[in-house]
């Protein structure tokens, strides 16, 4: 018991960097109707930038390294905006869709050949700290990025919910149309969306940098992949089901790899994702009225 206790707790706390990648998917979905395929390698873009910006400059904090891999997400995002749908057709869901995927692959070669496909180090803060409470521990380095994740999530939700800007993206994602007409720019919306989802995408590669203790350009098609199972799982359009999903994606995937071992838990991941398009299609938070 207090194994599974231990995995879970260590899952839940590792899932809010899923919960993040997440919500990316969530916000671009809910106020575009269209899937970004290159967040996840934006994101681990962002925390390869961020950790450029630390080798470059000798002397300089550690903590730093966060913060440019905040910055460098956002300027990723503005990037896959600007070539995946700033110039296509909004009308050809296709076109935009195999956009994405070719940026990712972009994304993934430039980190490939920048780094000769090996892995780098990430500095971790708090990585020898335990908190015990009796036979229960609580590792530092996950905590900080449990609690550094959290801390994003609600200033996204106070963004959401006490701004102008909240307010106008929560107008597009319901009725574009009529936000239009009510003098909303769609497009300056559309481009703050891919820039605050790029913020939190980079945190989240930064954040997963930290808890692992590497980087890897291997670690772009897992992400993308738990991501998009949050997404689903969440609810589609559902900020608050991607947070939620997030968390028990984490902690589901942890237990399963204590009792089944690494090599099978995808593959559990997998099945939970099924079990909820067979039994729950619209997610945890589904809209009133069934599927979404």
């Amino acid at each position: 018991m207090l194994d599974l206790l231990q995995s879970a707790s260590d899952g839940v706390l590792y899932g809010a960097t899923y919960a993040l990648i997440g919500i990316g998917f969530t916000l671009v979905f809910g106020v575009m109707h269209k899937i970004n395929m290159a967040y996840g390698a934006a994101s681990v873009g962002g925390a390869y930038l961020g950790l450029m910006v630390l080798k470059l400059g000798a002397g300089l904090p550690v903590p730093l390294v966060f913060f440019g891999s905040f910055l460098a997400g956002g300027l990723l995002g503005w990037m896959v905006y600007l070539a995946c749908f700033h110039f296509i057709p909004l009308s050809s869901p296709l076109a935009t869709l195999m956009s994405t995927v070719g940026m990712l692959l972009l994304i993934d070669e430039v980190i490939v050949h920048t780094t000769d496909g090996m892995p780098q180090n990430y500095p971790a803060l708090f990585d020898d700290v335990m908190l015990r409470f009796g036979e229960f521990t609580l590792r530092g380095d996950l905590l900080l990025v449990f609690l550094v994740s959290v801390a994003c999530m609600a200033g996204l939700l106070a963004l959401l919910y006490r701004t102008r800007l909240g307010l106008a993206t929560r107008a597009v994602s319901q009725q574009a149309i009529a936000a239009q007409l009510c003098g909303i720019r769609l497009a300056q919306v559309n481009v703050t969306t891919f820039v605050i989802t790029g913020l939190l995408g980079g945190i989240a590669g930064a954040m997963i940098g930290a808890a692992v203790g590497t980087l890897s350009p291997l670690l772009t098609t897992p992400l993308t992949v738990k991501g998009l199972i949050v997404t689903v799982i969440g609810g589609l359009g559902s900020v608050p089901g991607a947070i939620v999903a997030g968390l028990l994606v984490g902690g589901f995937e942890n237990v399963i790899q204590l009792y089944r071992g690494v090599t099978e838990r995808d593959l559990y991941v997998m099945l939970l994702l099924f079990a909820f398009l067979v039994f729950r299609p619209g997610g945890l938070f589904a809209p009133a009225g069934g599927r979404n």
